[in-house]
């Protein structure tokens, strides 16, 4: 794998994050309202307004129970291209809001803290895209969802972790393959297609730091749980080694994206789970599952910038119909061809390894 490294100086700059959750909760508490009330504001605003509220899988509880819609970034996209209501609110990151205003150029879409950013996506820009494709004439980029939408528009494809190993695979053998911006993605997609690229040193900072160790050991405590493992996660090639190994039983270990671990923990005999990805996803598992048990694989995995949305900046966002979300038209009309190819390819819902 040719890894290609940020033109900042070498490595990715770290992550400046959010304040402590503590201080959103005290947001929540100086708005003067109970949470049932807050609910009911809530609800009546969306009906109001016309509203659709689509959330992340890794959003507070709250948010994913309130939500119309729960899911990954590619299940948020579909769901955002065939909703007809006047307002979509993405209770998610700014990229996926910018992702439904361009399959919504005329509708309204509001994101309730637009500080709400992504490490991976801040990893390249449209500047950096372009200098790296002149480097590499008529090679076909993919570029993650995980990205802006001006880097989208410099983009040929535009894959998420449930369908990125189909578009690798259509491409022809012949061409060369720019992938970004998530190195731990790019040299799992190497592994599974068989498919020699140059991938960009970008990375997820969560992803990047579920720990091994504490995988290992949670798996040791847990030797009867599957291992479901997001292909993000700096320790995948760890995993995959060991399963390859045997050190790891591959009857019990899975690399999914977020949908295929809900999908397949609810195919799977087993009643006991460990997940290793954002910590959020465990709210939802449980609920649709009450009768399986869920365990962070890393109970330190989690995105301050997706608890960033609480139901307090939601109904704030409902009642003033701002933060607004827009995109440049030229932008937005070439990364709506990256954007359409991506939907247009499923996520199979099967293990990806």
């Amino acid at each position: 794998m040719n890894r290609k490294e940020s033109r900042n100086g070498g490595a990715v700059a770290p992550v400046r994050l959010v304040g402590p959750m503590e201080e959103l909760r005290r947001q929540e508490a100086a708005a003067q309202v109970s949470a049932p009330a807050l609910l009911d504001q809530i609800r009546a605003l969306r009906r109001e307004r016309d509203a659709v509220i689509l959330a992340h899988n890794y959003q507070v509880p709250d948010i994913q129970d309130i939500a119309d819609f729960v899911g990954d970034s590619l299940a948020l996209a579909q769901a955002a291209a065939r909703t007809d209501a006047g307002v979509i609110v993405m209770c998610g990151v700014f990229f996926m809001a910018e992702t439904a205003k361009i399959l919504n150029p005329e509708r309204t879409v509001l994101i309730p803290d637009v500080n709400a950013g992504c490490s991976l996506a801040d990893s390249i820009n449209a500047d950096q895209l372009r200098t790296w494709k002149g480097e590499h004439p008529g090679a076909v980029v993919v570029s993650y969802v995980n990205t802006t939408a001006a880097v989208k528009a410099e983009s040929d494809y535009c894959v998420t972790s449930g369908n990125a190993e189909d578009v690798i695979r259509s491409i022809p053998p012949d061409r060369e393959i720019l992938f970004l911006p998530d190195a731990f993605l790019g040299a799992y997609l190497e592994r599974t297609t068989g498919r020699r690229m140059h991938v960009w040193m970008g990375e997820c900072h969560v992803h990047a730091g579920i720990r091994p160790d504490e995988i290992e050991a949670r798996r040791a405590a847990n030797p009867d749980a599957e291992l479901l493992i997001h292909p993000e996660c700096g320790c995948t090639a760890q995993v995959l080694w060991a399963r390859s190994a045997g050190t790891i039983d591959q009857s019990r270990s899975f690399v999914l994206s977020t949908e295929k671990m809900i999908t397949h923990a609810r195919q799977s005999a087993s009643n006991q789970f460990l997940v290793a990805t954002e910590s959020g996803i465990l709210h939802r598992l449980q609920k649709e599952m009450p009768d399986k048990r869920f365990e962070a694989a890393d109970p330190g995995a989690v995105c301050r910038y997706m608890k960033m949305i609480t139901p307090l900046k939601l109904r704030d966002a409902l009642r003033d119909l701002h933060p607004c979300v827009e995109v440049d038209p030229e932008i937005a009309c070439r990364a709506r061809v990256a954007i359409d190819r991506m939907l247009a390819v499923p996520a199979r819902q099967q293990s990806v390894e």
